[in-house]
């Protein structure tokens, strides 16, 4: 079996399993499952930014509490907005919105990229405070999510299960979109100009307008999970848009592995399953969440994907080590 086959049926393989959990557990666990899909692209897409890009940005939150109040305010205002109206327009406003910032944010690298990212999340996170009679400031907006109507048959997206799967095949293919992205000549551009700036500068590659391609890219997918993250707690608030936000992302990115692109996936499930747990006991999870932080990044820098591929090595060895032996005797 070849690489990209094996990566094939593993990919089939999670979908099936994940389409077949909800015949297994109840409401409140496929609750969860559904909130650890769309942290997962959340995630998945700052691994891009920071994993492949190398830009480290404290600002990823803007854009998810964009597509996050793009949908909150739209159901709200518009009476009748189609399901995928607001999903639509959520990515649409966010590749606009991550266009725009990239093109100012992009001439900077470095520290001064990831301060300037900072600032303009607290300047949208002011505008969203303060614009109370649009955004319901502090109170946030509560929102219904609309039904689906396929012409011959209505999906009523209140039930959970059948938002799950909604969301699961959706995002299911943004996640695939991305992971093919890395795949493409844009996506190893980015790989490289990662390790040497300077050296595709010299051979003719225009470093600008790659950073800016993956800067959109990343902030209109964020948007993507931002308006999905809205229509699942049906409600929309500044904690959307907080730094808050972006902090939760960069640990569960870290404590996943940035070093491959499944490390979001296994971190989002780990990071939400472990809150919900740990919330249960105490009120002050988040220093135990930054107590994991602080040993996965002085113990295990490749999170747990590294800890799993460094074990899946070690036990490949051993099973070509004992091979040798038997071939020996």
């Amino acid at each position: 079996m070849t690489k990209r086959t094996a990566i094939t049926v593993a990919w089939v393989a999670c979908f099936l399993l994940f389409a077949a959990l909800p015949f297994l557990i109840g409401r409140y666990q496929i609750n969860l499952l559904t909130e650890i899909i769309i942290f997962a692209l959340f995630g998945v897409t700052y691994n891009l930014l920071l994993g492949y890009g190398g830009m480290l940005s404290f600002g990823h939150a803007m854009f998810f509490g964009i597509g996050a109040y793009t949908a909150g305010i739209l159901l709200t205002s518009v009476t009748g907005t189609p399901f995928w109206a607001v999903v639509v327009c959520a990515f649409g406003l966010t590749a606009l919105a991550g266009f725009l910032v990239g093109s100012l944010l992009l001439k900077v690298k470095g520290t001064p990229f990831a301060l300037l990212t900072l600032a303009f999340n607290s300047l949208f996170f002011a505008i969203a405070f303060k614009w109370y009679a649009v955004t319901g400031g502090d109170d946030g907006l509560s929102v219904k999510r609309p039904n689906i109507d396929l012409g011959f048959w209505t999906l009523n997206t209140s039930d959970v299960s059948t938002f799950y799967y909604i969301t699961l095949v959706v995002l299911c293919a943004a996640i695939l979109a991305c992971w093919y992205f890395t795949r493409t000549a844009m996506g190893q551009t980015v790989l490289l100009m990662r390790e040497n700036e300077n050296r595709m500068q010299f051979i003719g590659y225009n470093t600008a307008v790659s950073r800016l391609i993956l800067f959109t890219f990343t902030a209109c997918f964020a948007g993507l999970a931002g308006a999905f993250y809205t229509l699942h707690f049906r409600f929309v608030s500044v904690d959307a848009i907080s730094v808050n936000m972006t902090t939760m992302v960069l640990l569960l990115t870290f404590i996943g592995g940035t070093g491959h692109f499944a490390g979001p996936l296994l971190g989002s499930a780990f990071y939400i399953y472990l809150q919900d747990y740990l919330s249960e006991y105490t009120d002050r999870w988040p220093f135990f969440m930054g107590l994991i932080f602080i040993v996965m990044v002085m113990y295990a820098p490749g999170g747990v994907s590294g800890i799993i591929a460094s074990s899946a090595n070690w036990l490949r060895e051993r099973f070509r080590s004992s091979n040798r032996g038997i071939e020996g005797t």
